[in-house]
């Protein structure tokens, strides 16, 4: 669901949603010292995906049908902006960036590397954020973008995510404004399906 930014490199990923993260362990397993682990921890709480506990450890989040909702409600109401803007004000380094972050994510796809096909689209929707030239937009999607990458993660369908990132481009390349909106409140629309469907899977 996320990884600890210990030192400039990721730490392996923590425990499933409800396990509890304890700081002495955590610095043990990772072989550093307890404040950068207190550190990252406090960061995790920060973006709402665990839940402090009294003195020193707490709980990976999991998110609720309600949790969700929120985010994808939120969603709703920023991600159409964010690659309307895009497509009217993109840079040609940020269309390069956008490329090739769907170029990445497209191959992983392809050769059904889902990890790296679900980092490559959250680096896709972050370059589109970049693009959008709105240092608003930007400081709320800093708030959520842990949490969408974890819903990006709830996608089984990697190639069709990729299609759709395909379309978005072309909007954003075009300079199709209206169009990018239109394709993104589609593409949200998959989203929430896909985030439905994961859900009311049976669990092992």
């Amino acid at each position: 669901m996320f990884a600890f930014p210990l030192g400039g490199r990721l730490a392996p990923p923590p425990p499933a949603p409800g396990s509890r993260l304890v700081e002495r362990d955590l610095a043990a397993e990772l072989g550093v010292s307890r404040i950068p682990v207190r550190d990252a921890l406090r960061a995790l709480v920060g973006e709402g995906l665990v839940t402090p506990r009294p003195r020193t450890w707490a709980v990976v989040r999991e998110f609720t049908d309600a949790d969700v909702a929120h985010l994808q409600e939120v969603r709703e109401a920023t991600d159409p902006t964010q690659f309307r803007l895009a497509a009217q004000r993109r840079t040609a380094e940020q269309l390069a960036a956008l490329t090739e972050a769907w170029e990445r994510e497209d191959a992983a796809a392809r050769r059904g590397d889902a990890p790296a096909a679900r980092r490559a689209a959250a680096d896709f929707h972050e370059a589109v954020v970049a693009a959008a030239g709105n240092p608003v937009l930007a400081e709320l999607h800093a708030v959520t973008a842990s949490r969408v990458r974890w819903l990006l993660a709830q996608h089984s369908d990697l190639a069709g995510i990729a299609d759709e990132h395909r379309a978005l481009l072309d909007a954003v390349r075009d300079r199709d404004a209206e169009a990018a909106a239109r394709l993104a409140r589609e593409h949200l629309r998959t989203s929430r399906s896909a985030a439905a469907e994961r859900r009311a899977e049976p669990t092992a």
